[in-house]
C-alpha cells in the first residue's frame, strides 16, 4: 500500500519544501502556485485517478463472465495515465488491477512481458497486449466487439 503512494507523497514533500523556500524568500504568491502545481502532480500520480482496483483472480473471474478487458497498471506510470485519461468515462467499464497491490497480478504481467513488469498490460479475451493504443482499447469496449 505504501509503495503505491510513495511518489505522490514525495511530490508533496518537494512542493512543501519549495514553497517554504519561496515564502522565506518573500514570495508567498509564487509559493502558493508552486505548491498547487506539486499537489496536482501528486494527485495525477496517485491511485485516486484510477477506478477501484481489484485482485487479479477476481478480475479474471469477472472478465470471463462479462467479457470486459482487464488492465494491469501501477501508480506513477505515465502510459497508464495516458490510457486512463484517453478512455475517459469508459475506463470504469474495464477491470483495473494494481500490480503493486497484488503479487499474482505482478507475476501475470511478468509472465507475458519477458520477466518485466511492463504496464499497462491489457488482457482481452485471454490474450495480453502490452501498452496498446487507447483507441484500440476503446474499440474493445464497443458493443460490436463483445458480441
Amino acid at each position: 500500500m505504501m509503495r503505491a503512494w510513495f511518489l505522490s507523497m514525495l511530490l508533496i514533500l518537494c512542493g512543501v519544501a519549495a514553497a517554504t523556500g519561496l515564502i522565506l524568500g518573500g514570495s508567498p504568491g509564487r509559493a502558493a502556485t508552486v505548491l498547487l502545481a506539486f499537489v496536482l502532480l501528486a494527485g495525477l500520480n496517485s491511485p485516486l485517478v484510477f477506478p477501484r482496483s481489484i485482485g487479479a483472480s477476481e478480475a479474471q473471474r469477472l472478465s470471463a463472465a462479462d467479457g470486459r478487458p482487464i488492465v494491469y497498471w501501477r501508480p506513477g506510470c505515465k502510459f497508464c495515465l495516458r490510457l486512463r485519461f484517453r478512455l475517459g468515462r469508459r475506463a470504469r467499464r474495464l477491470h483495473w488491477v494494481n500490480i503493486w497491490r497484488d503479487p499474482a497480478a505482478a507475476e501475470a504481467v511478468r509472465a507475458v512481458n519477458e520477466g518485466n513488469e511492463t504496464v499497462p498490460t491489457v488482457v482481452v479475451a485471454g490474450r495480453p497486449y502490452t501498452n496498446p493504443d487507447p483507441a484500440w482499447v476503446r474499440e474493445q469496449l464497443s458493443p460490436s466487439a463483445t458480441a
